[in-house]
Parts: structure tokens; sequence; C-alpha cells
């Protein structure tokens, strides 16, 4: 079974703000954002899910959630 690492952005409804984040089950951690079970994004729910990435090594996906953060969400 090949496991993957899901690399997302979601965009809060409530203040506009992003977030970026990186998981091994994309459906699971997207429910946990929008019921405020996720310490970094409480209070701020709903979400949309902007966008996703599947990766095959987590190292991969950890390099693309610091260029998401660094580089692409703090230009918009």
């Amino acid at each position: 079974m090949v496991l993957f690492y899901y690399v997302y952005l979601l965009r809060s409804k409530k203040d506009f703000k992003w977030y970026t984040g990186y998981t091994q089950d994309l459906q699971k951690r997207f429910k946990k954002h929008n019921q405020n079970e996720v310490k970094s994004t409480r209070g701020r729910s709903p979400f949309e899910l902007i966008y996703y990435e599947a990766c095959r090594d987590e190292n991969d996906s950890l390099a693309r959630e610091k260029y998401f953060k660094s580089e692409w969400v703090n230009d918009t």
C-alpha cells in the first residue's frame, strides 16, 4: 500500500486568512480544522479547501509546506 502525504491550503471563511499544513489523512484533518480541534486554527472556522497536492515522501511534503508558508501565502 502506497502512503501519501498531503500538503494543503485552507482559507478561513470567517477572517479570510490562509493556513497551510500537511497530513496523511486529508479528509480527517480538514474535518478537525472545521470542528475547531486544531490549536493553530481554533476559532477561525469554517474553512474552505483551496488547494492540495499529494507527495509520496514526508520530506517532500514538508518542503512544499515550507515553500507555501514562506513564498506563496505571504504574498497574497
